[in-house]
């Protein structure tokens, strides 16, 4: 029999801590669970503190496949806001929240409680509480977290099952939110990069509208009246101006289906698969993505390494964080070697699935026994690697759309004016 100490949060809510004798740390949470006490911290008394058993962390992974979101980001999937209403920023100070809390060893439905108490998004405040109310029944933090898969993805929810688990959740929490930070601020500097162009190009498209369907129809009626030929460029935007004219309607209505139908193809698996590999083809944009794949595996591979997780499940979880499914599918194949007994750089390296320079820091990383701490600067390296791409992939984007932009409304420019020059030659 081995001593355990606990701090704990008992069914009514109330924080309790002290000492169980059990055979192992899953008989003494069992045990707990029975009395109707949760605990967040379960260390060994005089030994190290749970976190440091590989045994349990190894059973942490099984969060069910459902909750696997398309995204693959640590949060949840698309976009600003998630499905329910709340933004990724709130999630990720939720996170470092409810860490802080835990490491003041308040139990967790009471901090779940002061939580909700402050948050100002009433849609995460009713989530919270509802977490909070089945931890307070007896369910635990994570399985309460996994109803809410749009919120807390597979990672999220298997990292907070690996705190509970090793008794060491506050630790666990506070790596989670050092990870959601820093993907929003890697998402933060993307979106500043590319926003000067989609403003360049949105102008641009609203411009050219607004003259063929308002500006130029006027115009070339007059013109029509006043002369017999127009010059080649003023007929071609006068039948371009014409069908814009009289046909918006429908191609409103058409461009609106396109939409709809890409983003309806792109959900289903087959569209994902055709776009995901017709990006990674795609010149800079492939080699963009690639390090934005790389970076992200490492990331949460040394992450989960970190937190106990043993590497095969690790790398089921890493599957859906990549973001493009043909990467993940040769993660899935380097998880298929890996069982056989093989390392992790030996089928990285054989698939060629990232830099050899890469593979060669993680293989010295397993050689050394410092795996997770090597993932970490490999991520790093890639990061930056990343916003250097991103750097060059904007600096040729902005002028190429300025340059397109300018040469259409040239164009239009050009063909407005010929007729001009030839009525004044007319009339001298």
């Amino acid at each position: 029999m081995a001593a355990f100490r606990y701090q704990a949060a008992q069914a009514s809510g109330s924080g309790t801590q002290g000492v169980v004798e059990a055979e192992d740390r899953r008989s003494a949470l069992r045990l707990l669970a029975e009395r109707g006490v949760f605990p967040s911290v379960l260390e060994a008394v005089g030994g190290a503190p749970a976190s440091a058993k590989p045994s349990t962390a190894a059973k942490a992974p099984s969060a069910p496949a459902a909750l696997v979101p398309n995204s693959g980001t640590p949060a949840a999937s698309g976009g600003i806001r998630l499905g329910s209403g709340v933004r990724r920023k709130e999630v990720t100070a939720f996170s470092r929240e409810l860490s802080a809390l835990l490491e003041a060893a308040i139990p967790i439905p009471q901090a779940l409680e002061g939580i909700a108490a402050e948050e100002s998004n009433p849609a995460f405040r009713e989530i919270i509480e509802t977490i909070a109310g089945e931890v307070k029944t007896g369910h635990s933090l994570s399985v309460a977290m996994s109803r809410h898969p749009r919120l807390f993805s597979s990672l999220y929810v298997s990292m907070v099952q690996v705190g509970e688990e090793a008794g060491a959740l506050p630790r666990v929490m506070n790596d989670l939110a050092d990870l959601l930070e820093h993907d929003d601020e890697v998402r933060s500097e993307v979106t500043s990069a590319i926003a000067y162009p989609l403003f360049v190009l949105g102008f641009g498209i609203i411009t050219v509208i607004v003259l063929l369907t308002v500006v130029l129809p006027k115009l070339f009626s007059m013109l029509e009246e006043m002369l017999d030929t127009l010059p080649l460029p003023t007929l071609i935007l006068l039948r371009v101006s014409g069908f814009f004219s009289h046909y918006w309607p429908f191609l409103l209505v058409a461009a609106v289906g396109a939409v709809f139908g890409l983003r309806y193809f792109l959900k289903t698996p087959r569209g994902a698969w055709m776009w995901d590999t017709f990006v990674l083809q795609v010149p800079l944009m492939g080699a963009l993505v690639r390090s934005s794949a790389l970076s992200r595996f490492a990331r949460t591979l040394s992450i989960l390494v970190k937190s106990g997780v043993s590497l095969l499940p690790a790398l089921k979880i890493v599957e859906s964080t990549v973001g493009n499914l043909v990467i993940a599918s040769q993660i899935a194949q380097v998880a298929e070697e890996t069982r056989g007994g093989d390392s992790l750089a030996a089928p990285l390296r054989k698939l060629g699935i990232f830099p050899r320079s890469a593979v060669q820091m993680i293989s010295a990383g397993e050689e050394s026994g410092q795996l997770d701490d090597m993932l970490a600067k490999v991520a790093q390296i890639e990061e930056r690697h990343l916003r250097a791409k991103t750097k060059t992939l904007i600096s040729l984007l902005a002028p190429i759309l300025i340059l397109i932009v300018g040469g259409v409304v040239g164009f239009m420019v050009i063909a407005i004016l010929l007729p001009i020059f030839r009525m004044s030659r007319g009339i001298h």
